[in-house]
This record gives structure tokens, C-alpha cells and sequence, in this order.
């Protein structure tokens, strides 16, 4: 069995700190697809959000309430991005450790 660094999953575990997957399989198991869904429906949400904050940023009659409520979406939205992006990041270089004819 290959050594697999554990999977930082794309939900926070409990008191909010990283929540690891460790497993054997490559990537089909349950919590691993349902991981990869959950990153999916980040992601998409993330880019209807910046859909709708960009005409409410541009918008000179929002009001405070407003833009504070879109700017913390926002970055709801960018922490979740960056959570995605570190847990493919590190399976890309799991990947590459891994891959054969590689020294």
C-alpha cells in the first residue's frame, strides 16, 4: 500500500480547526467523493457570489448593511477557495512524489 498523506477535507472539524481524511482507497470511497462534491459546491458558489457582489460593489446606493453582509460572504467564500486549492495542491504533490520514472 503507498503511503498517502491525509486528505484536508474541505469542512473544519470540530472548534473549527482542519479536518483530515485518512485512507487507502484512491480517491472513490465515500467520504473522499463526498469531499470532492462539497469542494465543487464551494467552488460554484464562491463564483455566483462574485457574480452578485460585483454590481452591489458598483452599485453607489448600497448601503453599509449591504456591503458588509456581501463582504463577509466574501470572504466565507475566498477562505473555502483556499481551503480547496491547499488540499489539491498537496494531492498534486502527492502525485508528483509518486508518479513513476521520477527521481
Amino acid at each position: 500500500m503507498p503511503f498517502s498523506r491525509p486528505r484536508l477535507l474541505p469542512w473544519p472539524g470540530l472548534n473549527g480547526q482542519p479536518c483530515f481524511l485518512v485512507t487507502d482507497d484512491t480517491g472513490t470511497g465515500y467520504l473522499s467523493r463526498l469531499a470532492d462534491e462539497m469542494e465543487a459546491v464551494q467552488l460554484r458558489t464562491g463564483a455566483k457570489l462574485l457574480g452578485h457582489a460585483r454590481p452591489l460593489l458598483r452599485d453607489r446606493k448600497a448601503d453599509a448593511c449591504e456591503l458588509r453582509f456581501v463582504g463577509h460572504r466574501l470572504a466565507e467564500a475566498l477562505h473555502d477557495a483556499l481551503r480547496v486549492a491547499e488540499s489539491r495542491g498537496r494531492r498534486l504533490e502527492d502525485g508528483e512524489e509518486s508518479a513513476p520514472g521520477q527521481s
